[in-house]
């Protein structure tokens, strides 16, 4: 029996006449990297809203470890245990490394005030802990002074702390260096190995070959491959991806 810790089936998302989501299923295992595959305009970004609790489709039905969901919200879908990190990571360049980690999830102590010196603390074990990347050790550090690996890695840091279930990233190694990007897919691998899912979205079909487990391949709002690593081949995929 396959192990889902999140499904969504049925998912259909109408814009007037456009059909962005047409009966699309999807799911996330416990332990593996999906790769979500499509051309521009395929569908990957309104599935990853819609999961996300950024857009609201018009019909879908959640499980989150077998039991029905509801997600309207970014909050709904954080409860369920899934963390977003888009292209820009999503994090405020004038704030520490410290504030982005805590950033809506601040610690507190009593009275209610912030406990600036616990958090510093955790997002300095956490870095440590969860990415090992230079560059980060003093989380007193400004976010915008940061590389965009850097920046990426904070913002893995933060949901590996908060204990998400599944981590989609969204074409996270767009704006990487090489270098960048080989420690990112190394992150990824780590985390799969730590148990957290990934939903990896990308048009570099190269880099989701390294490091994915099972491969979703969107076309014009539509499923239309979902198949293992074990069962296809890099050239299958391509195909998949360019002559539908």
């Amino acid at each position: 029996m396959q192990d889902w810790i999140f499904t969504a089936k049925n998912i259909n998302k109408s814009y007037g006449s456009h059909k962005a989501l047409a009966d699309v299923d999807f799911g996330v295992r416990r332990g593996e990297v999906v790769g979500l595959l499509g051309d521009n305009g395929a569908g990957k970004s309104t599935l990853v809203k819609t999961i996300s609790g950024v857009v609201i489709p018009d019909t879908v039905d959640y499980t989150v470890e077998g039991k029905p969901w509801t997600i309207t919200s970014r909050a709904d879908s954080e409860a369920a245990g899934i963390e977003t990190i888009y292209q820009d990571s999503a994090l405020c360049d004038n704030l520490s490394i410290t504030r982005n980690i805590f950033m809506g999830r601040e610690l507190t102590g009593p009275g209610g005030f912030l406990d600036h010196a616990k958090m510093r603390r955790t997002a300095t074990e956490v870095i440590d802990a969860a990415v090992h990347i230079s560059g980060v050790e003093n989380p007193d550090k400004e976010v915008g002074k940061l590389s965009g690996g850097q920046k990426q890695a904070v913002a893995i840091a933060r949901a590996i702390y908060f204990k998400s279930r599944i981590l989609v990233l969204d074409e996270p190694t767009s704006a990487l260096s090489v270098r960048e990007i080989d420690r990112l897919l190394g992150y990824i691998v780590k985390l799969r190995n730590d148990g957290v899912s990934c939903v990896l979205v990308t048009h570099n079909l190269y880099h989701a070959w390294q490091v994915c487990d099972r491969f979703v391949v969107m076309n014009r709002g539509r499923k239309i491959a979902d198949v293992e690593k074990a069962d296809t081949s890099l050239e299958q995929i391509t195909e998949y991806v360019t002559r539908h």
